[in-house]
């Protein structure tokens, strides 16, 4: 059993069913995603993390789909990311939410949704530019050869 897994069970969380639904989807996408704990929550990874679950959601369960810890504006990836249902609420160029009801609603959406995260990790994987800056950030004035 994953440490993702056994603190889902242990957490006793009411929409288990459902994350555990979310879940097999988001493994069943690429044999390359691997499950790990990160923010006290699983969370899904290949080259780096890509899906965080938000535990703590009302209304529902929600899922961050981000590109790691570091911004990386400029990539495309709204634009390439297929979403005709309207799933995703964007939160910015390189992170969106995806919030499901319950079993059902993953059910109905599962198709759209394995093609979200299908797309999503070829940007997960593919090689990243410079981080873009965060506000309030000053360059360390180092150079590189």
């Amino acid at each position: 059993m994953s440490d993702a897994l056994a603190l889902l069970k242990a957490l006793g969380h009411p929409m288990e069913p459902v994350i555990l639904a979310i879940r097999e989807l988001i493994l069943g996408v690429d044999p390359a995603v691997t499950e790990s704990v990160k923010w006290n929550a699983p969370s899904y990874a290949t080259s780096e993390h890509f899906a965080t679950f938000n535990l703590r959601a009302k209304g529902g369960v929600q899922l961050v789909l981000h590109l790691g810890a570091a911004v990386r504006a400029g990539t495309g990836l709204r634009d390439a990311v297929p979403d005709p249902l309207g799933l995703l609420e964007w939160k910015s160029a390189d992170r969106a939410l995806i919030t499901f009801a319950s079993g059902a609603d993953v059910q109905c959406h599962a198709a759209a949704f394995r093609d979200i995260v299908a797309t999503w990790i070829t940007f997960v994987q593919a090689p990243a530019t410079a981080p873009a800056k965060r506000p309030g950030r000053k360059s360390s004035g180092a150079k590189t050869p």
